[in-house]
């Protein structure tokens, strides 16, 4: 009987549990959209999250971050001019043609060093290299890797992003970078997307509009590299296009150029904001111990290293005038 009783007790003690994560996710999730939270903070709290709960809706997270992102940078486009857009676009084609090209170098160099697998190690570069887990999720359908694979490189770019988007605003402060310096360094040093506009929208209006617009010529180098990877792969593989970058685009041209729906752009430019935060908060609450032990030492020996060596030679760059708009 005692059995019995603490058995049903242990079950029911279960499904509180999983009620409690549900409701503090979805009560959360609210107070991210409210526009009151910054981008780490949200960050912060959803590794929180991460840590203390078993997370109810893991995939349906993350496939409503990455769509949720899309929207989040066309949204941030009704607010930059198309002149300065343009200007850091093609500043920006030839310091990222450089740093993509000396990182896949590097990457190759380290996965041997560490003996990380094949597959798992040039994810991680390509992820390094261009756009975090936009870019894994780009070529990993042309180099099929297993699932320990996937989790590895995912794994890896994820936790060095949470800390990029903490650690780059204070260094950028403690060395007195300027608006530009800093947007130009997040845009080359850090992985994904949202943690470059994340970091930079932290740092200053100034700061976003150029981390932005060199991200994204930055995501462009996806499509040349997966048609690079296909054909040394003989993978017929589709490839699939970063479409969004266009509509960020359309959305720079009418601000610069139909002055009359200032007042609804600026509603879209706060939506943008504002989902990049959801966004941020959601992609930490995929940080766990379970992703940790997923990722290894090895790999993610490999990718800290190679992150390293990008943000400290892209810094210095930047700092000598070497690398500048």
């Amino acid at each position: 009987m005692s059995v019995q009783v603490d058995s049903v007790a242990g079950a029911g003690f279960g499904f509180l549990a999983k009620v409690d994560s549900k409701i503090v996710f979805f009560v959360l999730l609210i107070l991210m959209a409210s526009g009151f939270m910054s981008p780490p903070v949200a960050l912060l709290v959803g590794i929180v999250y991460g840590f203390s709960f078993v997370h109810p809706y893991h995939v349906e997270s993350r496939k409503l971050s990455s769509l949720l992102l899309k929207l989040a940078v066309v949204g941030l486009g009704f607010g930059m001019n198309l002149r300065q857009v343009v200007h850091a676009g093609k500043a920006g084609f030839l310091y990222t043609a450089i740093s993509i090209s000396s990182v896949l170098v590097l990457g190759w160099v380290l996965g041997r060093v560490f003996r990380v697998s094949k597959k798992a190690s040039y994810l991680i570069t390509v992820g390094t290299a261009i756009c975090g887990g936009s870019a894994i999720a780009a070529i990993a359908p042309i180099t099929n890797p297993n699932e320990e694979e996937m989790a590895m490189s995912l794994g890896t770019v994820f936790v060095l992003n949470s800390v990029a988007l903490l650690l780059f605003p204070p260094i950028g402060w403690a060395l007195h970078l300027s608006q530009t310096q800093f947007g130009l360094w997040a845009a080359l040093a850090i992985h994904d997307t949202s943690s470059v506009v994340g970091a930079s929208a932290k740092y200053g209006a100034q700061a976003l509009q150029i981390a932005t617009t060199v991200k994204l010529t930055r995501a462009l180098w996806i499509v040349p590299l997966a048609m690079v990877t296909a054909y040394f792969a003989k993978s017929k593989a589709k490839i699939q296009l970063p479409w969004f970058i266009l509509y960020f685009c359309l959305a720079a041209v009418m601000y610069t150029y139909v002055p009359q729906g200032k007042a609804m752009y600026a509603v879209f430019s706060t939506l943008g904001k504002i989902g990049l935060t959801v966004v941020l908060f959601l992609i930490g609450t995929g940080l766990s111990k379970e992703t940790l032990k997923k990722v290894g030492v090895r790999p993610l020996l490999q990718g800290v290293l190679l992150w390293a060596v990008v943000g400290v030679a892209s810094l210095l760059a930047i700092r000598a005038g070497w690398i500048a708009l």
